[in-house]
């Protein structure tokens, strides 16, 4: 009976149909509500069928029901009854227990989901079967996502077909048995209490199967509280967490930055998302112990002005638009008015149809940083920075696998500046995987290129507001001189950032003509499309500004990016995460994994659902990723390799000033890749141009990078500076020859 209750839950609509019916085009009275009773309303109506009556509730608050409403507007009679049948009598009121039979499937652990169309009967439902339709339910599906994702397009397909199979006379006729059949509502708030005595795997089960309707709970503190959004999970880190006493549980839950982690009979985890109190407020279940220091939403004055005289209605959680009285129209000036008061909103109608509630169309998922600390500088920047210190992976800051973390080093005192997460292989496979779904069935896939170019502005647009902030942790992190990285490292960033989001609407492909085909019919033509998930690897001479030449492309041709900073300096790159949500890039399309090259970078190269590398180090490296990415799945490869190696020729008849000036060995503390490692000047100038080089830089100060005087920050990390000091020993840290 689960395959029949669970169609009758989930659909909201049945059909009486002329058992005897055997002709191509059918008389249908249809029964049923919401969008979907609308939608196979509509493709019944598509196959030729007359729909002769439609049966569905009365109007509310003066709205009529979306399927109600299209069929008085298509002159199709519509008879509105709060009730619809009872067993064994007339149609005069609805099984009140109709929608509320079907979770059974997720409650049980069952792998299995699927609904059935059967011929009407007297009342129970039970008729013969006409048509089943089933699915794999998921490790962590709940109603909703097996409804979005299964019940309503194939339900609305499954019913058409079964009609179809009627008109053509084709339709079997199953008998069901009536033993056990029952309405009686197993999804009551009573019966949803947890039984803390299982495993985690049931305790998920039964967590996710209530989830919405009518929600697992259990006492905690004295009062009921109900779980939402349940996953199973291995090795979370639970460092930090606070205990939280639940009473019958085999051990405390945890209360971490990732959600509340429970505890099965067999010590194993699940995380819960959201919480819900008795008084119907939802939160984050990270929140649970600063729930009382939120303060109200106050509309500014130009959010004000959309309505200046309109009375503000209370709006919680668990408003649901329909039943606050909207219907199928509101959903169309709904959309239509945000597109038009905010750009850069993406929104459809099937965004309200699917999240019909304030929580589920307005999730509470403020973006949580865990900033290490606020660092006041003593120096003429006078600048208050906020250091995110952890990976970033599909939208969320988190620890690495098992908690592991690394030091990174202030160059200008040798000091740690804050521990960063030190990402995994585990972290890497999560990240890629985020990356692939967000490309693959997230919004940043579906994205019109005008969209996306819009993204990437304003990204561009935050980037230059934090432009101080960003060139502050760029010297502190690298030694970039601050003057340097507020012109060079950051500023060229967001002109690169800009550049390419123009370009997101101007990518075009081309046809070719065919002259030698006979007859000359075909058509041949090239179309661009994004390759998909692009993993880049970036040094660390300039942090931010080779995270833009990389990644900003890659945004704008509509890849998602799995990128690994240099593990020297990792911190312009995870506040460039922060940025990139704030500007409202879906979860998934950026993912930022600070740690180590042969760990992370090697599992990057390897990884089968990365379909590009880009890389930029040097040529051994290279030769070695160039091989991985062929032996694992052919992935396509850029490769920038090589140290500084240019070299500047100065003749008798240059000018000298020009010259001297042209000694760029010292840009970016000679960490540049077309730094002049080599000159050579012609021999009767050379003693005069060289004592002119050396007085030249016996005028720059070498000191703190963050001092706007300091014309040469420290080398970047201490490895380098030992590299550099043996070299100029041994071969001279300038050299210059004459001819």
């Amino acid at each position: 009976m689960l395959w029949e209750k669970t169609f009758s839950h989930v659909s909201g609509v049945a059909f009486v149909i002329p058992l005897d019916s055997a002709v191509l085009r059918m008389k249908i009275a249809v029964i049923g509500q919401s969008v979907f009773g609308l939608e196979v309303f509509k493709e019944l109506r598509k196959e030729g069928h007359q729909i002769v009556g439609v049966f569905t509730i009365p109007d509310k608050d003066g709205k009529a029901d979306p399927l109600g409403a299209e069929a008085e507007k298509d002159g199709v009679p519509v008879f509105k009854f709060p009730r619809w049948r009872l067993k064994g009598g007339a149609i005069p009121e609805v099984v009140e227990a109709y929608k509320a039979t079907g979770a059974e499937t997720l409650i049980h652990g069952d792998r299995k989901c699927g609904f059935t169309v059967f011929w009407a009967d007297d009342g129970l439902d039970t008729g013969p079967i006409l048509l089943q339709r089933e699915c794999d339910v998921e490790p962590d599906d709940t109603v909703n996502t097996l409804y979005n994702r299964f019940l309503f397009p194939e339900g609305v397909k499954g019913t058409v077909d079964a009609v179809r199979l009627i008109a053509e006379g084709k339709a079997p006729k199953i008998v069901q048995p009536e033993e056990g059949a029952t309405y009686e509502g197993i999804q009551k708030k009573d019966k949803a209490k947890i039984d803390w005595n299982q495993p985690s795997q049931a305790l998920h089960n039964w967590i996710r199967g209530n989830d919405k309707v009518p929600g697992a709970w259990a006492e905690i503190d004295g009062q009921k509280i109900t779980f939402y959004g349940s996953t199973l999970v291995d090795n979370i880190a639970t460092a930090g967490g606070q205990s939280l006493e639940i009473p019958g549980a085999s051990r405390p839950g945890l209360v971490t930055k990732a959600g509340l982690v429970l505890f099965g009979n067999d010590g194993k985890t699940l995380l819960v998302k959201n919480l819900q109190f008795e008084d119907g407020k939802m939160i984050a279940a990270a929140q649970y112990f600063s729930r009382g220091t939120g303060t109200s939403v106050e509309l500014t004055e130009n959010e004000k002005a959309f309505y200046p005289d309109a009375m503000w209605p209370a709006i919680d959680d668990s408003t649901d638009f329909f039943k606050s009285g909207a219907a199928s129209m509101d959903v169309v000036r709904l959309v239509e008015e945000v597109k038009l008061r905010a750009s850069g909103c993406q929104l459809q109608n099937e965004d309200v149809y699917m999240n019909p509630t304030f929580q589920d169309f307005v999730p509470d998922e403020e973006l949580v940083v865990d900033y290490v600390r606020i660092v006041r500088l003593k120096t003429s920047t006078n600048m208050t920075v906020r250091l995110p210190h952890q990976l970033f992976v599909n939208g969320e800051f988190v620890d690495a696998e098992g908690g592991k973390t690394y030091k990174t080093i202030n160059p200008t005192d040798g000091m740690p500046i804050c521990d960063v997460s030190l990402a995994q292989v585990r972290d890497v496979d999560i990240a890629v995987a985020a990356a692939k779904d967000a490309f693959e069935e997230g919004e940043w896939g579906k994205m019109n290129p005008r969209d996306r170019g819009r993204l990437i502005y304003k990204l561009a647009d935050l980037m230059e507001e934090h432009q101080e902030e960003l060139a502050t942790i760029e010297s502190m992190d690298s030694g970039a001189v601050y003057t340097l990285a507020l012109k060079t490292h950051v500023g060229m960033s967001i002109q690169t950032f800009r550049y390419f989001a123009g370009w997101c609407d101007k990518i075009q492909g081309s046809t070719i003509p065919i002259n030698q085909a006979r007859p000359n019919r075909n058509l041949t033509f090239t179309r661009k499309e994004p390759i998909g998930v692009c993993a880049i690897v970036i040094p660390w001479n300039y942090p931010l500004m080779m995270l833009a030449w990389k990644t900003a492309a890659c945004l704008a041709a509509g890849n998602t990016v799995v990128l690994k900073p240099a593990q020297v300096t990792p911190l312009t790159a995870v506040k460039f995460a922060e940025l990139s949500a704030r500007a409202g890039f879906p979860k998934g399309v950026i993912n930022i994994l600070p740690g180590s090259g042969a760990l992370v970078g090697q599992r990057l190269a390897d990884h089968p659902d990365v379909r590009k590398l880009g890389f930029t180090g040097s040529t051994p490296v290279g030769k070695h990723i160039m091989k991985s990415c062929a032996v694992s799945n052919v992935k396509k490869v850029s490769l920038e390799l090589g140290g500084k190696s240019s070299a500047r020729s100065i003749f008798s008849d240059c000018d000298m000033e020009k010259a001297v000036g042209e000694c760029a060995v010292f840009f970016n503390k000679g960490e540049n890749c077309i730094a002049a490692g080599r000159l050579f000047v012609e021999e009767n100038i050379h003693d005069h141009y060289v004592q002119r080089v050396v007085d030249e830089v016996k005028k720059m100060k070498i000191g703190d990078p963050l001092d706007r005087s300091t014309d040469h920050g420290p080398q970047n990390h201490k490895a380098h500076l030992d590299k550099l000091v043996e070299g100029e020993v041994e071969f001279g840290y300038h050299n210059c020859f004459s001819f």
